[in-house]
């Protein structure tokens, strides 16, 4: 199941950086968009301002959704023990983004719910002497 939970974290890394990278590409699109329209002689028939806004929401939803499958992907791959309750959370939503997502959320839970991988996670016992 190791190898399982690595595939997982590797899975939500790079769902997470192409997330981020599209953030990314659509702030530039629509923010080099809105400098060309502004630098026009008729910028006052367009709303400009709007295309910065649309362009900066669409950035932010982008991030919102996509660091965290970033941070805890790298959190599986490292086997911290907040990631396999946050790899459940994010999982459970994931199912509801077709088809990828789906996908990942179904092996997701499947990974995360077994009981090797609750033991894997598991803090060990501290001794006292």
């Amino acid at each position: 199941m190791a190898q399982h939970v690595k595939i997982l974290g590797i899975f939500h890394i790079v769902l997470g950086a192409l997330g981020v990278f599209g953030g990314i590409v659509v702030l530039l699109i629509f923010g080099g968009v809105s400098a060309f329209v502004n630098m026009s002689d008729r910028s006052s028939d367009l709303p400009v301002p709007m295309l910065a806004v649309i362009g900066g929401g669409i950035f932010i939803l982008l991030m919102v959704l996509s660091l965290p499958g970033l941070i805890i992907g790298i959190g599986l791959v490292q086997f911290r023990p907040w990631a396999r309750i946050a790899g459940i959370v994010v999982s459970a939503l994931d199912l509801l983004g077709f088809p990828f997502h789906t996908a990942l959320g179904i092996y997701g839970l499947w990974v995360l719910l077994n009981r090797e991988t609750e033991q894997m996670f598991g803090v060990p016992p501290v001794r006292v002497a």
